[in-house]
């Protein structure tokens, strides 16, 4: 049931533009866990096969039930919404500092730059303007485009993994994120009257999306392992300068005002962003090298 519920809740994160499923799997602690089990299934099938299908499924699970109920809160309750997850970030930014402490009494020139980076660039992501595009599943989709969206979903499976970065973000900047949520609603019309052009339709989006999505996930499970391996304390600064970098692109992000700011909502929200720093302060376990 951990290892389901974990899933469930990474799910959620690949249908919220500007949340960081690798952010999450770090606070529910469960980061290396995923990591090792992806770089490990291939030469280990037996030992790590049952957490994959397990956290799979449960990504899946919670990927379909709960993007109508993400959707309506966002809807309703987007200032607190946010501000929760804002909270999330900021109270795991203390313990990612104490696993890579500044030499001395302040960090290098080396030291910033590297935590620098993220940060300027997740803020100039959040000013791109990023076109919605369409989402009608029925139009012809071409080979080609399939293609693209399998690429673009190996992207996106990347970004998903490595703290700070979104991966429904990715396909938000491809375009091709209304098409896919819009394909994963249409699921629900499919099981209760299910037609052979509504399944092909559906097929063609979600297909390349998923295979992409498993080759992202397997080629950046590696990588991280081998920079974790062969030097922790600049990935851990990178992942600290994300997660800093993480937060103004999240509140920046135009979902976040989209129920107003009324004194109530705006007071909810700040609850909501303290609680929000103590239960990820609480959960937060140190990342393994």
């Amino acid at each position: 049931m951990r290892i389901f519920t974990n899933g469930a809740a990474f799910g959620i994160t690949m249908i919220f533009p500007g949340l960081s499923g690798g952010t999450l799997a770090i606070i529910l602690g469960f980061y290396e866990e995923l990591i090792e089990s992806v770089n490990g299934f291939t030469k280990n099938f037996r030992k790590y096969i049952k957490f994959l299908l397990t956290f799979g499924f449960g990504a899946v699970v919670g990927l379909i039930l709960f993007a109508s109920v993400i959707q309506i809160m966002l809807e309703r309750f987007s200032l607190p919404m946010m501000l929760f997850f804002i909270g999330l970030i900021i109270g795991v930014i203390p313990g990612i500092y104490r696993q890579a402490p500044p030499t001395g009494r302040f960090y290098h020139g080396r030291d910033l730059v590297i935590i620098t980076i993220p940060i300027a660039a997740l803020t100039a992501l959040a000013h791109l303007n990023v076109s919605i595009g369409e989402n009608d599943i029925a139009t012809q989709i071409s080979f080609y485009y399939m293609l693209y969206i399998g690429i673009i979903g190996i992207i996106a499976a990347a970004a998903l993994l490595i703290p700070g970065l979104s991966g429904s973000f990715v396909l938000l900047l491809a375009g091709i994120y209304p098409l896919a949520t819009a394909a994963l609603s249409s699921l629900r019309e499919l099981a209760t009257n299910p037609t052979t052009e509504l399944f092909v339709a559906i097929l063609r989006i979600l297909a390349p999306l998923a295979i992409g999505v498993i080759l992202g996930i397997i080629f950046a499970a590696r990588l991280i392992a081998r920079l974790l391996a062969k030097n922790p304390r600049m990935v851990l600064l990178v992942v600290l300068g994300l997660m800093i970098g993480s937060i103004y692109p999240l509140f920046a992000n135009p979902i976040t005002l989209q129920s107003g700011t009324s004194l109530p909502e705006v007071f909810i929200g700040i609850i909501a962003c303290a609680a929000g720093i103590w239960l990820s302060y609480k959960l937060f376990r140190p990342i393994r090298s």
